[in-house]
């Protein structure tokens, strides 16, 4: 018999870029492994420049990369590693993204706009990716724009059971931001025992970013606690005037439940003078000092998550097990 056999093991790395180490490094100690040791730095004219510091050939790679601001930077950092990784012989590369950037580019509003979202996985797909990995992605269409697997972890379990945990006691209306984040809401009801739905009716300046009104709520929330979800808070606006349109429909209290806290300026200020009784976020992005110091704000860490989702892919085992089937 002509040919070499070999019983194959497979060898699963986790890797880290800059953006968000801290929760890399959760992520891989859940997996009972280390972060494998990276060189990173930038030129004088700020070109990125990645090496990694041990043998990855034939591994099944992970690489863990939050596009937090300044988000160019980082996700041009993502690609130079995953190009790294496919000139180095890794044998499977999955992109792990906690926060997919552009993601709110998913479509034209008008003629002329790009559609980012959709060359954000062309740009992983060029760089060498096989897998995304990524959570509460701002609609769920992006998952078609990647030519290969994509997970699409959700964050709603994690901050569901804090909120029932905690508020289960108190009459609950969950309450979605805009008519689009019904179908979550309806999740989010059904995890916290049927509680009733309302939604915010709202217009948004398409010509101008971060720009919407609540006009008014849909669904009865006099008396109770609003459970107000989304799936991001950058500048803070929309979902302070949320909180305050509930108030003014004779809410007896709101909270707020983000997956991703971008938290632009003025969010802190914003959020700090709001009517939201709590604001419970995950650390899928790196809260600031000013942001931990406010004691309204709970950060709840999706690491677990994440390294349950890589344990399974690395294993060839069901990601969408761990959703009850919905993911």
């Amino acid at each position: 018999m002509s040919g070499i056999l070999r019983a194959t093991q497979k060898n699963m790395m986790v890797f880290t870029g800059r953006a968000h180490p801290a929760l890399a490094a959760e992520v891989a100690m859940n997996l009972d492994t280390e972060l494998v040791p990276t060189l990173a730095y930038e030129f004088a004219n700020s070109e990125v420049f990645v090496r990694f510091e041990e043998s990855v050939r034939g591994c099944d790679a992970f690489v863990i990369q939050s596009h937090a601001a300044p988000i160019n930077k980082w996700i041009m950092e993502h690609l130079i590693m995953v190009d790294a990784l496919k000139r180095a012989s890794a044998k499977r590369i999955t992109v792990v993204l906690p926060f997919y950037g552009y993601a709110r580019q998913d479509k034209k509003h008008r003629g002329r706009e790009p559609i980012s979202a959709r060359l954000m996985a062309d740009l992983f797909k060029t760089a060498g990716a096989d897998r995304l990995m990524a959570i509460d992605l701002h609609t769920a269409q992006i998952q078609g724009f990647f030519d290969g697997p994509v997970d699409h972890l959700m964050a709603m379990p994690i901050l569901s059971d804090y909120v029932k945990e905690k508020y289960g006691h108190e009459d609950l209306a969950v309450v979605s931001p805009d008519a689009g984040r019904i179908k979550v809401a309806e999740q989010w009801s059904s995890r916290l025992g049927g509680v009733p739905l309302a939604f915010i009716h709202k217009t948004r300046d398409t010509t101008q970013p971060n720009k919407s009104v609540a006009n008014r709520v849909v669904g009865e929330v006099s008396g109770r606690t609003c459970v107000l979800v989304d799936d991001m808070i950058d500048s803070g606006g929309t979902i302070c005037q949320a909180a305050d349109a509930l108030m003014a429909e004779g809410a007896s209290s709101v909270i707020i439940a983000a997956t991703h806290a971008i938290f632009s300026d003025p969010a802190i200020e914003r959020l700090g003078a709001s009517v939201a009784r709590e604001v419970i976020v995950t650390n899928t992005l790196p809260l600031s000092d000013e942001a931990r110091a406010l004691p309204k704000i709970t950060e709840l860490s999706i690491a677990p998550l994440i390294s349950q989702a890589i344990r399974q892919v690395f294993v060839d085992g069901s990601v969408t097990s761990m959703f009850d089937g919905q993911a």
